[in-house]
């Protein structure tokens, strides 16, 4: 099976960032590069269709729509809600990955897997202050995927102009599979390298900049690990669930 040996955000490229200081895009460790046999061809950006939903020109930022994710994890509930119109085959490969509908290979055993909520028990495997923090890995070594690819899909309105945004990693085009990253700042030099699929409410900025802060090793990842408990979708306009970590609400005094 085609496997990539890194994930971090240019195939083992590093990126000129601005102060975030040299930091490789959200793939795998960048001293692992890609053996060339596994380099996949791949229209440059500008070749990608537009998605259904997305804008003319720049356009208006659009509003998220769709389900919203629920990701609690050790350090905190993340809530990320989705751009489904304008990537939808990004958040209908995340919904499937997430409820267990969508089969896959599993990274350590090579087994095809169906029935089974990838996302559950994984870990952020890379986390870099005032950038981001990556995971959707089960192999949680930032270089396993789900023995496919999607496409990238794009939208005008859509930019890594803010914090919070939720967009799959790769190791170049076409590369896409289950490995996603949260950002923490506006990263401007991601545009048009990036599927955007969510956007994160504030509350999760602040769980995102916590958990890229913890002690790490020399490739970025926690020393002690920052785990994806549980992955729950909740479709557009049913409420969302109660976070088990906030504090009770106090009764109103009588």
């Amino acid at each position: 099976m085609l496997r990539l040996t890194s994930y971090t955000i240019l195939a083992g490229l590093a990126l000129a960032l601005p102060i975030h200081a040299q930091k490789a895009e959200p793939g795998t460790p960048p001293e692992t590069p890609a053996p060339a046999q596994q380099t996949k061809p791949a229209a440059p950006v500008d070749d990608l269709p537009d998605s259904p939903g997305a804008s003319e020109g720049l356009g208006i930022p659009p509003m998220p729509n769709g389900p919203t994710a629920i990701i609690d994890t050790s350090m905190g509930r993340l809530t990320c809600h989705f751009f489904a119109n304008e990537s939808p085959k990004t958040v209908e490969n995340f919904v499937g990955l997430a409820t267990g509908t969508k089969a896959f290979t599993d990274p350590i055993t090579d087994k095809p897997m169906k029935g089974v909520r990838f996302y559950d028990g994984t870990t952020f495997h890379r986390v870099i202050a005032n950038f981001m923090i990556q995971g959707g890995d089960r192999a949680g070594t930032g270089a396993g995927d789900a023995g496919y690819y999607i496409p990238e899909e794009r939208s005008p309105g859509l930019r890594f102009d803010r914090e919070g945004r939720l967009a799959m990693a790769n190791a170049g085009p076409g590369t896409g599979s289950t490995q996603f990253f949260i950002t923490e700042a506006p990263v401007p030099e991601l545009n048009g390298k990036h599927t955007i699929f969510g956007q994160c409410d504030a509350h999760s900025v602040l769980i995102v900049q916590s958990i890229a802060r913890v002690e790490k090793n020399s490739n970025d990842k926690p020393v002690t690990p920052v785990t994806i408990n549980k992955v729950t979708i909740v479709p557009e306009g049913q409420p969302l669930p109660a976070d088990p970590a906030a504090p009770a609400a106090v009764p109103a005094a009588k």
